[in-house]
């Protein structure tokens, strides 16, 4: 079915014209000579690119093809129908113009260069399934091109998943400063979800208890010496007692498991040595790191997935149209940890919870809207917007 829809359309997206050419004379406003004055515009005051073109509402959707879904190091082409597929949520869900760039470059120096080199054309910029920690570099070095740039298997996932843990602590009657939270999974999604976690001061938000990550070796932990750069830095931040040991050790006594790692790694055993009523978010994909079912009769109070044919899905797709919305809206530069920690907690209100509705659909009528204020706000109140 996937197969034959995508055979058929030829891909998921088109471009279609915003202004009608039936004659010559249309034809001199869109193109020679009418838009050399468009042109000379634009060479006397650069920012007024944003007024004549299509650059204050396009965002580039670029990626390496190195980290795609659960599938790996698939490669550029293979990649480019997940793109296409966020360029046309983007579209229908924001009415962002977006386009998907795929590289055929794995180098972090190339890409730069490359997001920089096309940045002229865009409002925003979304990089997309680059592995880490790569991923961290990259974003970090395009962070003053002027325009947004974020990374959404970091930030847009850790988004959702804050904002379906403030709602999954409510149907448990808990406050998130009670909880500690183990996450299996050190990469691009597990270090942004704990940073988010572990935020403070921002709208009454209160930081977990801790966190404790997971990577295929077992607990980050203060004595490993074989970490990099990256998660030594997130072992300043988290494991406050220094823990030790497997995943399962990580587990025990926790209230919340996040898993954003590979599947079936996570047993009953594991989720019986938990706290009461713990929360269990199995993210892995296409297979969880433990089955709902298994969960679930393991003693879970509430269980949510990345899968869209199970309750309580947790996917970013929730997040990122609302983000580059409210971030396109507000002219903003970057995209802050303050309009983050907004679009989470404007997220979060779009539902009332209940056990098996953490979330909203992505149909669900408000979010993009909802979102994309709450995220305008803060890059107007944090000093972000361009002159």
């Amino acid at each position: 079915m996937p197969l034959e829809l995508h055979r058929k359309n030829k891909g998921k997206i088109s471009i279609k014209p915003k202004v009608e050419v039936r004659n010559m004379d249309d034809m001199t406003k869109v193109y020679t000579p009418g838009v050399a004055e468009v042109s000379n515009a634009i060479a006397r005051n650069k920012n007024d690119v944003y007024e004549y073109t299509i650059k204050s509402n396009a965002v580039a959707v670029v990626s390496d093809g190195s980290a795609v879904l659960g599938l790996g190091n698939i490669g550029p082409e293979a990649a480019l129908p997940v793109m296409e597929g966020k360029a046309l949520i983007f579209k229908q869900f924001a009415d962002i113009d977006a386009f998907p760039i795929c590289l055929s470059t794995q180098d972090p120096e190339e890409i730069i260069s490359t997001v920089k080199n096309i940045a002229p054309v865009f409002g925003g910029i979304n990089l997309e399934d680059i592995a880490a920690p790569k991923c961290f570099y990259v974003e970090e070095k395009l962070q003053n091109l002027g325009i947004p740039v974020m990374h959404d298997d970091q930030h847009g996932t850790a988004i959702v998943v804050s904002a379906a843990l403030m709602n999954a602590a409510k149907v448990v009657g808990k406050n998130l400063s009670e909880l500690t939270v183990a996450i299996s999974g050190s990469g691009a999604a597990g270090t942004a979800i704990a940073k988010m976690l572990l935020c403070d001061g921002f709208n009454k938000c209160t930081a977990v208890t801790d966190v404790i990550v997971c990577d295929s070796k077992g607990i980050l932990h203060k004595d490993r010496t074989d970490l990099n750069d990256y998660k030594q830095q997130l072992v300043k931040i988290t494991n406050r007692q220094n823990r030790k040991g497997t995943l399962s050790d990580a587990m025990k006594g926790t209230n919340v498991f996040i898993g954003v790692s590979k599947g079936n790694i996570v047993t009953k055993e594991m989720i019986r040595s938990m706290s009461a009523e713990p929360i269990v978010f199995a993210m892995a994909n296409p297979t969880p790191e433990i089955s709902p079912i298994d969960a679930i009769d393991a003693g879970v109070a509430i269980v949510g997935t990345g899968r869209s044919d199970l309750p309580n899905q947790i996917n970013n797709s929730l997040a990122f149209p609302g983000v580059f919305r409210g971030a396109l809206d507000a002219k903003a530069a970057r995209i802050t940890s303050q309009m983050k920690l907004a679009a989470a907690h404007a997220l979060a209100r779009c539902v009332n919870p209940t056990k098996d509705k953490i979330l909203p659909n992505i149909f669900d009528k408000g979010i993009v809207e909802n979102i994309a204020e709450a995220v305008k706000k803060a890059a107007i109140e944090g000093g972000v917007v361009r002159e």
